[in-house]
């Protein structure tokens, strides 16, 4: 049985982000090793996790609460990239290839919040006329 955030091209993109800070995150020096690039794996890898965890869930107010988390480790790991340029661990180019893949993925959960929170408001409203 295919579970439903696999469908979401949200979740595809968070992944496909994950695997990128993966492999950048390789090139980083030893003694990093358990600080930045943990953390910056930590925060990548929570992006699909609380999509997954939050398509899971019954409710569409819980759902939108995991997709805000996902958001929220998604700046997380923006400014994460950020410090790894000003340390010189990553290059220009490798900050805008990932950069731009967490702008669509962004874009993509705040057109999800977007939608759960229309879709809450529309169930309150035909329980309230009912």
């Amino acid at each position: 049985m295919e579970k439903p955030h696999k469908k979401l091209d949200v979740w595809q993109a968070a992944m496909k982000s994950t695997t990128m800070i993966y492999k950048l995150t390789n090139k980083f020096p030893e003694e990093e090793k358990f600080g930045l690039v943990s953390q910056m794996r930590r925060a990548s890898i929570s992006i699909p996790c609380n999509i997954a965890e939050g398509a899971a869930r019954q409710g569409k107010r819980e759902f939108k609460n995991f997709v805000s988390m996902a958001q929220g480790s998604l700046s997380e790991l923006d400014t994460q990239l950020e410090l790894s340029i000003l340390l010189g661990y990553i290059s220009a180019e490798d900050l805008r290839e990932v950069g731009a893949q967490l702008v669509r993925i962004d874009k993509m959960l705040s057109g999800l919040i977007r939608s759960l929170i229309e879709r809450t408001k529309s169930s309150k409203e035909k329980r309230s006329r009912a």
